[in-house]
């Protein structure tokens, strides 16, 4: 059966800086990585998670991926996704990112005809990589990129027809940018929290 977009949950960090995994810390009742699986699902014809952990995240019914090429950092989780997904294109998100804008993703889902990578930028125009459309053309730049030991999450884009999406479209749907708020600390969790029992972060809360 045809694809039309299919989604990955990148969750192969090593939470150091938290002390435990992240992608269960709790926001709102919920664990980090099932507030992502809500917003995205309804999305994506297919959902999975990048995890080099799998037997932890079993218990969320989803299928689960270890890194094909270990020891990479994101880029190779990032690898890993695309080449694991059956569509053309795959939206990839991290699994510490509480607030996701379901509208949002949807705006970057529908850019991404034509390019091989659809990507928001920060503030100071920085590419958000893991909160991104990426195409099957990037597998071969991204696996240049591993070989020479160029591990940067971004490296590649250089070598791929990329889509920003700049401030001003990015507002329209998040003005607050807390899609890209992400849980790295243990006082990072509690700005989630307090910001998860506001009327602030989404239409979802």
């Amino acid at each position: 059966m045809s694809i039309s977009i299919s989604a990955a949950i990148l969750a192969g960090g090593q939470s150091s800086r938290m002390g435990a995994n992240k992608a269960f810390a709790l926001v709102g009742g919920r664990s980090i990585i099932e507030r992502v699986i809500e917003r995205v699902a309804s999305l994506t014809d297919e959902l999975v998670i990048i995890a080099n952990k799998p037997s932890e995240y079993v218990r969320l019914g989803l299928p689960v991926f270890t890194d094909l090429l270990p020891g990479k950092g994101p880029l190779g989780g990032l690898y890993t996704a695309i080449t694991r997904t059956r569509a053309e294109h795959t939206l990839v998100v991290s699994c510490d990112q509480p607030f996701l804008n379901p509208e949002l993703l949807r705006y970057l889902i529908n850019l991404r005809e034509g390019y091989d990578v659809v990507v928001p930028l920060s503030g100071d125009d920085y590419p958000q990589s893991m909160h991104a459309v990426y195409g099957k053309g990037c597998l071969e730049p991204i696996r240049r990129c591993i070989d020479a030991k160029e591990l940067k999450a971004i490296g590649f884009l250089d070598k791929v027809l990329v889509r920003r999406v700049g401030s001003a479209e990015i507002e329209r749907f998040d003005p607050d940018r807390l899609s890209f708020f992400n849980v790295n600390t243990p006082d990072d969790l509690k700005q989630a929290e307090r910001l998860a029992c506001s009327s602030h972060p989404t239409k979802m809360e």
